[in-house]
């Protein structure tokens, strides 16, 4: 399967679930989430299903200083603040087949994309660095 993956470069979590990927057998077109121009709609269009809590990367800094409070958002301030500042988009976002996905959650992915178990055992999870676990909301094209 083909995925685009938005990441972060230089992100050690991100590199980890590339490489799940790539010997799960897929092919990927790797993108900068930080050097994309994002819209409200195109964003949007990849946190459907979430919270709004859940859009967050909970490793930005601003966050972490608890200058920004995911839980205290609306979706419209939410959305204008990562558009200001990508670091603050959950990551990474994935779009297959059709679908769109923030978050990598290889329990939430089965059935849109496949990630060879024997590659998950044992393993610390594949999110560790991003907060919640809720998160990979399936969106499609039509969505």
């Amino acid at each position: 399967m083909n995925v685009t993956f938005w990441e972060k470069p230089g992100c050690k979590g991100n590199a980890r679930q590339k490489g799940l990927l790539v010997a799960s057998g897929h092919r990927l077109e790797v993108r900068n989430l930080l050097g994309e121009v994002w819209t409200k709609e195109r964003l949007s269009a990849f946190l459907q299903g979430l919270d709004v809590k859940d859009w967050f990367n909970r490793s930005s800094p601003r966050i972490k200083s608890g200058e920004i409070v995911p839980e205290d958002l609306a979706a419209s301030n939410a959305i204008n603040l990562m558009l200001a500042d990508p670091l603050l988009i959950r990551r990474p976002l994935m779009e297959a087949d059709g679908k769109r996905c923030a978050g990598f959650e290889p329990e939430r992915m089965k059935g849109w994309i496949y990630i060879r178990p024997d590659l998950l055992t044992g393993q610390s999870p594949p999110e560790t660095c991003t907060g919640p676990k809720e998160g990979c909301a399936l969106a499609t094209e039509d969505e």
